[in-house]
């Protein structure tokens, strides 16, 4: 933990005032602030020049947690993930407790649990859900690397953290899924 202390305590500051942070996600670089706090939300859409109608991914510590921000009609999502190594981003229906521009218009969110240390251990001492976006412009090519993010994100967030800039493999963005009208589990993005 020595390695990330003082870019958590950053990250708590900005997250508790209403700011956005860029950090390093168990998948892309992601651009977050506090999922409760509906302006902090519009700052992230506005910095990425995108419509409030392309939701955004939560990030949570723990599965337990996704009970106090949604509704599960079923334990298929949860047995799936089990079985599942790769970060994986379920879409939940009957968001509740989170910003209303990060809520979908059919009332759906979606939620990944992280495993990353860095990330869990910065939503545990937060307390919260973390919004989670690509480190893009909308419409640009998701980077894979710290140093392949547009100097206009790195610029327009409130805190860059400086744990893994250095990394030389490139991320992917996460696996979506969702369960359709039939129950099934349905694959949105492999």
């Amino acid at each position: 933990m020595m390695l990330y202390k003082n870019d958590i305590e950053q990250c708590l500051t900005i997250l508790k005032n209403g700011g956005i942070i860029l950090y390093p996600t168990d998948t892309v670089w992601g651009i977050g602030c506090d999922a409760t706090n509906e302006i902090a939300v519009e700052k992230i859409y506005a910095l990425k020049k995108r419509i409030e109608s392309k939701s955004m991914i939560i990030l949570v510590a723990d599965e337990t947690d996704i009970l106090h921000y949604t509704t599960p009609q079923t334990n298929q999502i949860y047995d799936y993930l089990k079985g599942i190594h790769n970060p994986v981003t379920a879409i939940y229906p009957d968001a509740k407790n989170l910003a209303k521009n990060i809520i979908n218009s059919d009332g759906t969110v979606a939620i990944r649990i992280v495993k990353d240390d860095f990330c869990k251990e910065m939503i545990h001492a937060f307390g919260k859900p973390i919004v989670s976006t690509s480190a893009n412009v909308s419409g640009y090519p998701t980077p894979g690397l710290f140093s392949d993010i547009d100097v206009l994100i790195k610029s327009g967030v409130d805190y860059v953290v400086k744990y893994r800039q250095d990394d030389d493999q490139p991320a992917s963005p996460s696996t979506i899924i969702k369960i359709n009208g039939e129950g099934d589990i349905e694959i949105i993005r492999p």
